[in-house]
């Protein structure tokens, strides 16, 4: 036999095909039983055969028949054991059958599960998970000031870099923790965290967390920290909040700060307490009231009096008085004095003397124009109504010089208001006189005005 070349594939003997003995051996064990019986039945029938032509040798015959009955239960047997072997070789081909081609059907499966992928419809892939920071990088140079503020404040800030720390409530962000800190304009600016401890950070969600680390502010709204430490502290339970129990405010007296606030336009509204105040006595309507500050302009601020210390208050109408007693404050303009000590005093500002003065006289709402010399003085006299005073715009009152408002009662008629005005600088000027209403300068009834000419 010639041999192969070198580097040729030799030939691979083909498996042998096993062939199945099941039918063989069943048919060759059932012509070797036919055979038997049909020799027995040959044999028989000789038997019977001689039997009818020989009666006299009967004897000689039924010992014949016993033999050849005992030879057919011998080959019965020998058949059924010759049917097991048969049975015991078949289970053995079909055991030798499934160890000779076990790769055949291997293939066979893998042919059939391709032709199932096939025909079924593609699943949607999956996510992978995404690559998580696992080392630190080296550490950077520390952040400052000035790096700070641009970090935490939203809308600047992007590409600061530096070592530092940072605090706020932990939460999770597409799968990574986050750390949800509070900018210096009270918004929200989200970090996301790096580093050895990114698997177990997710664990603290919602607590109040610290890390310390290399921050990188890569959007002007957050950015990223490596963290080296950390320390987490439970989120406290919030405590239900006992419902406000209404006690009576304790009266104080107030400090000298507050009384100037007490009599100052526009200050102190809501303030209560023990006080002093001096003022002029007016009335307003059956009210008595008393005038603290700008007596006469729309930022003048008065007082109502009332309790039994109010009663007897006529005679001093007019007069300064110092009224001790509970102040409150309701607006900027005034409120109410709960009276209990009244005592007169003596006026801060003597009353200038008219004495040698050319006085100009207007009586009621006329709008018509005067002339004054200059140093001199010029009045208007106006009819109050109750609830309701007259009252001027302070930059006019400093310009045309007045210098008292005073408050007249009248016996026969309502109470009127006489403005005094000393005119310092020479020209033309005009002057409006307004009917507000009391503790509301705001709100005005009517008004007029009048055109004043200083002459020098």
């Amino acid at each position: 036999m010639a041999k192969p070349r070198s580097g040729a594939k030799k030939a691979t003997p083909a498996a042998k095909k096993v062939k199945s003995a099941k039918g063989g051996v069943l048919k060759s064990a059932s012509k070797r039983v036919a055979k038997a019986a049909a020799k027995l039945v040959a044999k028989a029938t000789e038997a019977s055969k001689a039997g009818k032509k020989a009666p006299a040798k009967k004897k000689s015959a039924a010992p014949a028949a016993k033999k050849a009955a005992a030879k057919v239960k011998q080959v019965a047997k020998a058949a059924t054991k010759a049917v097991a072997k048969a049975a015991a070789k078949v289970k053995e081909a079909a055991k030798g059958k499934e160890t000779v081609k076990p790769k055949e059907a291997a293939k066979g499966k893998e042919s059939s599960a391709k032709a199932g992928a096939r025909a079924e419809p593609s699943a949607p892939p999956v996510e992978k998970p995404r690559p998580r920071a696992t080392k630190l990088p080296p550490p950077g140079e520390p952040l400052n000031k000035r790096d700070m503020e641009q970090l935490l404040t939203a809308g600047q800030g992007r590409g600061v870099v530096g070592e530092g720390s940072l605090k706020g409530r932990l939460t999770v962000v597409e799968g990574l923790p986050g750390l949800v800190v509070i900018g210096r304009d009270k918004r929200e600016l989200i970090f996301i965290l790096q580093g050895p401890d990114q698997e177990v950070l997710p664990a603290y969600v919602d607590h109040k967390v610290s890390v310390s680390g290399l921050i990188k502010k890569t959007t002007n709204y957050g950015g990223t920290v490596d963290v080296r430490k950390f320390s987490a502290k439970k989120p406290e339970a919030e405590e239900p909040v006992p419902e406000p129990v209404e006690s009576e405010t304790r009266l104080r007296y107030l400090s000298p700060g507050e009384v100037s606030q007490v009599i100052s336009a526009g200050m102190g509204a809501g303030m209560k307490g023990f006080a002093a105040l001096r003022g002029n006595l007016e009335m307003t309507g059956e009210e008595f009231v008393l005038v603290v500050s700008n007596a006469g302009t729309r930022q003048q601020v008065s007082y109502i009096l009332e309790g039994k210390g109010a009663k007897g208050l006529r005679r001093y109408l007019g007069q300064t008085l110092s009224v001790t007693g509970v102040v409150d404050k309701s607006s900027g303009w005034g409120g109410r004095i709960d009276v209990e000590n009244v005592e007169v005093r003596p006026a801060e500002i003597r009353p200038m003397s008219r004495e040698g003065l050319e006085t100009v006289h207007v009586e009621g709402e006329q709008s018509t124009s005067i002339d004054v010399r200059l140093n001199h003085a010029f009045t208007v006299r106006l009819q109050e109504q109750p609830g309701f005073s007259w009252t001027i715009e302070p930059t006019a009152a400093k310009r045309l010089g007045l210098r008292e408002a005073n408050f007249e009662v009248s016996a026969e008629g309502p109470a009127s208001r006489e403005f005094f005005f000393t005119p310092r600088n020479p020209g033309a000027s005009e002057i409006e006189f307004f009917l507000a209403k009391a503790f509301n300068p705001g709100q005005v009834e009517r008004s007029f005005k009048l055109n004043v000419t200083v002459k020098a």
